[in-house]
């Protein structure tokens, strides 16, 4: 199985089955900036139009989303409620949508066109490769995958700009886990499984600074993410993290 990071966008790419895989649109978040004095245009429609310009490049037959598909919790505006259903009624249109709901989704199931798949929270299995959200644990069946995708985070990096100055870039994170930690939960496990955090697929959402603050989440306490590697979203390999 191949997998894409896509150069220059926080989605993922599955060859071998035409599979398009992307993380936390917190849709409605701008209702919230609205609130502390940040105005900002709707990203709605930006993250709708990047979606179906990516279906015109890869064409894609399959879309999964790793959670917090909304951003008010618990319920949702009407605005926010529009926005949801007609981004989902256009984007269902040119791929079947798969989703494992995070913490930000509760009750989206009667907000989503009902022909849009919700798997369980603790994730779902699709050949070979386990996907979640990242607010739970993955169930004993992802662990035994080659790989277990997941978001929540908003992975980034912070770097040091040339006036020494902190700056923060989204990334890709991958590694391994502890094998002693890993085994105390899990009974059954891959002991060569790798993860892999997605970036935040709404710009607005900045990051949390894996190098400076780690993860969160509970797999935060089973990935060895000092020796995990970091991929800017050009590609760039940034090296271990522990190094930066």
């Amino acid at each position: 199985m191949i997998l894409q990071p896509i150069p220059g966008i926080p989605a993922l790419y599955l060859h071998e089955t035409k599979t398009l895989v992307i993380s936390d649109l917190h849709i409605g978040i701008e209702n919230e900036l609205r609130e502390h004095g940040v105005y900002v245009g709707s990203k709605t429609w930006m993250m709708q139009h990047r979606i179906l310009d990516l279906w015109e490049k890869w064409k894609p037959e399959k879309l999964f989303i790793l959670g917090d598909i909304k951003h008010t919790i618990p319920s949702s505006s009407f605005s926010e409620t529009k926005e949801l259903q007609d981004f989902f009624n256009t984007i269902k249109e040119y791929m079947r949508i798969y989703i494992v709901p995070g913490n930000h989704d509760g009750n989206i199931r009667k907000l989503l066109p009902r022909d849009i798949v919700i798997h369980p929270s603790d994730g779902f299995i699709y050949q070979d490769i386990g996907f979640l959200h990242g607010h739970r644990w993955p169930n004993e069946r992802l662990m035994s995958c080659r790989y277990i995708i997941f978001g929540h985070t908003h992975p980034a990096i912070q770097l040091t700009d040339r006036l020494g100055l902190p700056i923060i870039e989204p990334c890709w994170v991958r590694g391994f886990f502890y094998k002693d930690k890993t085994r105390e939960r899990y009974k059954t496990w891959n002991e060569n499984i790798e993860f892999i955090i997605i970036p935040a697929f709404n710009p607005l959402l900045g990051g949390i600074a894996v190098n400076r603050e780690g993860i969160v989440g509970p797999l935060k306490n089973i990935i060895n993410l000092s020796e995990a590697e970091v991929y800017l979203l050009d590609g760039s390999s940034l090296g271990l993290i522990r190094d930066l």
